[in-house]
């Protein structure tokens, strides 16, 4: 590695978010490869020119993105890449669509199917004012590269709420692997239109941060969609979220 010093820009954020980006930096850009051991403390604050316990904040931040991987008693090594699911969202279509497209494979996790009548916040996100029976599909979707053979990663969280006009828990067989999107449209009916999709991020509650093994608190992407039939009925509410640095949307914008 060359012993060049990397300063950091004055700017509104903590020195710590500033050094982690900083380290993320050094690591997209070849300086440290994956399986990569970082070196010493001292050596890396002189390098950022910050303190060391800001340092290790900045480390932290890191480790709970699955940036990096401590190992006591031994070092800090950048971790290996993980799978990254990159998309356009203006095209409606399931994550293993997108990933096979991208060379990845998918396969659901945990998965929960549950017939009930909607709460109050699903039949607002349904269009709904009246008592509805619904199927809700709540399932991990685990993403890995093609050919390989490891536990892969676990990427998102979905849960689906749909009409049970639309689909009951015995329409999921065999060959059901996650996407509720690619059943309805493989099956035809009802004919589908469009979808409206909101965007946040949302800090990682206890039961979301154990499903996607990752530390309570860690920042997630949360999109909320409606699902459209042609006839302007809602077929389905999703609220999906994304483990950090697995997704990357994009959205093109033309010049009105």
């Amino acid at each position: 590695m060359p012993a060049t010093h990397t300063r950091l820009r004055a700017d509104q954020r903590p020195l710590y978010a500033q050094a982690s980006e900083a380290l993320r930096n050094l690591v997209q850009r070849g300086d440290y490869v994956p399986g990569a051991r970082l070196p010493s403390e001292v050596e890396l604050s002189q390098r950022l020119g910050i303190s060391r316990p800001t340092l290790r904040e900045a480390l932290q931040l890191l480790e709970e993105e699955g940036a990096i991987v401590r190992r006591h008693g031994v070092g800090t090594f950048v971790a290996a890449q993980p799978p990254v699911i990159e998309a356009g969202l203006e095209i409606l279509e399931s994550i293993d669509r997108i990933a096979e497209r991208r060379g990845l494979s998918t396969r659901m996790g945990e998965a929960r199917v549950e017939e009930r009548l909607a709460a109050a916040r699903e039949l607002d996100g349904l269009g709904l004012k009246v008592e509805t029976p619904v199927t809700v599909v709540t399932r991990v979707i685990i993403a890995d590269r093609q050919g390989a053979s490891g536990a892969g990663e676990r990427v998102a969280h979905l849960t689906d709420v749909v009409p049970q006009k639309y689909l009951r828990s015995s329409d999921l067989g065999e060959n059901f692997h996650g996407s509720v999107l690619d059943l309805l449209l493989t099956r035809g009916w009802p004919v589908l239109s469009h979808s409206r999709t909101g965007l946040a991020a949302e800090a990682a509650a206890t039961d979301l941060a154990r499903a996607l093994h990752v530390q309570r608190g860690a920042p997630l992407l949360r999109l909320d969609a409606q699902l459209f039939a042609q006839d302007g009925s809602v077929v389905d509410y999703s609220i999906s979220h994304f483990a950090p640095g697995h997704f990357r949307f994009h959205v093109v914008r033309r010049i009105g």
